[in-house]
């Protein structure tokens, strides 16, 4: 596990390296956006797709039930949530599932909250179906982001508002949602019959001493009333095999939710991915737990270079992903020219703040999932360039 090794994507038609001429004008840029890693699988996955390869037929391919023990081993060894098999279903990607989820238990012109700044596409898949964005703002204080319950109240007090979209661990935040928090937001929702879709797909990247805990672990009553959405594409650096899947205890939940599954003619899925599950939560925690120690020194490096020399450059530490959100706003620049200076005069490819909400105002997101040399060098060039515009 030679994470220090740095991987040559180019002529894989990696979305890292093959959208930077359409996002940032060039493709001179260090590429630190989109969310997957620049880290090789688990020779264990590698191997069980290697195998399964081997076999020259790629016909339509079920799932075998050892797919969905691993799922609930995996549950109960990493997050201590006692799945039942009969609650989990197959899905070919979490925003596919959000989707799926929006267009089964809301209608057109009912309101969906969602909580910026957050993942980009949670804002798509309200407004491209013909849902109403309600928008409950994290605050940021000094000691990090955390919800608005009094403002979530009032809104959901509306019986236009069907449903919340939460993310858990939050994308690009990093927050570690308490159990407090957690459980506060369930009983805002259950009183004012908001269903709860819990994107955790970033929940096995957690570090620190909070854990990640499924919403839907805390009590029957939220069970009930929640979609979890999961898979090990972020953890595993698989995103490419399209494989995830949701957890609902509340059986007309989930039927609601095979239902469109089986009409979409989504469900057969990938057959590598698959394979890829099953080797990943058997035999991937090894990996895992040194990639984890691996990315916490890579926080940690940005967060001591910032500190010494660039203090005005406010990062909250995050608690979980390999994903850091970094404030700009001392810099006094706009939108559009901290963009055209982060390409041209630091020559890296971050993601823009405001595509995550208005909330993401003087904002980028930082991509830390590469060989530590290459985020050396990513930080090297920003202090160059920033050292640049303040003489």
């Amino acid at each position: 596990m030679n994470f220090d090794k740095i991987i040559d994507r180019s002529g894989t038609n990696a979305l890292k390296l093959e959208f930077r001429e359409r996002l940032f004008g060039t493709n001179e840029v260090i590429p630190l956006w989109v969310a997957d890693m620049d880290f090789k699988a688990p020779q264990e996955v590698v191997e069980a797709i290697r195998k399964r390869a081997a076999h020259p037929l790629y016909g339509y391919t079920n799932r075998d039930e050892e797919f969905f023990q691993r799922i609930v081993e995996w549950q109960k060894k990493r997050h201590r949530w006692h799945v039942s098999r009969e609650w989990v279903e197959f899905m070919p990607g979490v925003v596919p599932t959000l989707i799926m989820a929006i267009q089964t238990f809301t209608n057109e012109g009912d309101k969906v909250v969602i909580q910026p700044p957050v993942y980009p596409p949670f804002f798509d898949v309200v407004k491209d179906h013909g849902r109403v964005i309600e928008e409950n703002a994290l605050l940021n204080t000094q000691k990090g982001y955390r919800m608005d319950f009094e403002h979530l109240d009032k809104i959901t007090s509306s019986n236009d508002v069907k449903m919340l979209i939460l993310c858990h661990p939050h994308n690009p935040v990093g927050r570690v949602w308490s159990r407090e928090e957690l459980t506060t937001l369930g009983a805002v929702c259950q009183k004012n019959n908001v269903l709860i879709v819990s994107d955790e797909i970033h929940a096995d990247l957690v570090h620190g001493d909070q854990p990640h805990i499924p919403l839907a672990s805390i009590s029957p009553e939220l069970a009930e009333n929640t979609i979890t959405c999961m898979a090990p594409s972020k953890t595993f650096n698989i995103a490419g095999l399209n494989t995830s899947y949701i957890i609902i205890p509340n059986e007309k939940l989930r039927k609601g939710m095979q239902k469109i599954l089986q009409s979409s003619h989504l469900f057969t899925g990938n057959m590598f991915g698959a394979e890829a599950l099953k080797a990943a939560y058997k035999d991937g925690e090894i990996w895992l737990d040194a990639l984890l120690e691996y990315i916490r020194g890579n926080i940690d490096y940005v967060m001591d270079f910032a500190e010494e020399n660039m203090p005005e450059v406010q990062i909250h530490k995050p608690e979980a992903t390999y994903l850091m959100w970094l404030d700009f706003s001392a810099w006094g620049m706009s939108d559009a020219q901290l963009r055209k200076f982060m390409v041209e005069k630091a020559g890296l490819g971050l993601n823009y703040g405001p595509t995550f909400g208005s909330q993401g105002s003087n904002f980028q997101r930082l991509n830390v999932a590469s060989s530590r040399k290459v985020i050396e060098k990513a930080m090297a060039q920003l202090l160059e360039a920033r050292n640049q515009i303040a003489h």
